[in-house]
């Protein structure tokens, strides 16, 4: 039985693709945005093996709360043998991923295909 997608929020909207669970941020990613998105992050990223999309190009404005909920995101995934990809082509927030090290611990993608074939090429080398 396939669990049920969480209802959709202001700041997120799930969705699941080719096995995968895709979250779509949207909009200002700020500490009220990130006070909403939590909990359906930590629902989804508390599941043994779960693999996850996270789609930031939606995003109009990224900070501090939006770096926590992917560095949180990608602890959990990683801890229960998941895998996370992220899509991002926005170059400002690109670049704060450069400056803080992100994008060396999840190197962004500029479209969800390719994050998802790249997930699915990874998860065929096992």
């Amino acid at each position: 039985m396939r669990p049920e997608p969480p209802p959709p929020t202001r700041h997120l909207r799930v969705r699941e693709e080719r096995g995968h669970v895709v979250l779509e941020f949207r909009g200002e990613i700020d500490i009220a945005a990130a006070t909403e998105i939590a909990p359906v992050l930590d629902r989804v990223t508390g599941r043994s093996g779960v693999r996850v999309v996270i789609d930031l190009r939606p995003v109009e404005f990224f900070d501090c709360s939006g770096l926590r909920l992917l560095y949180r995101a990608r602890s959990r995934v990683l801890e229960r043998g998941g895998r996370l990809h992220l899509v991002c082509t926005h170059p400002l927030t690109l670049r704060v991923f450069r400056v803080t090290g992100l994008s060396r611990l999840l190197p962004p993608h500029p479209t969800p295909a390719e994050a998802l074939a790249q997930s699915e090429a990874a998860s065929g080398s096992l």
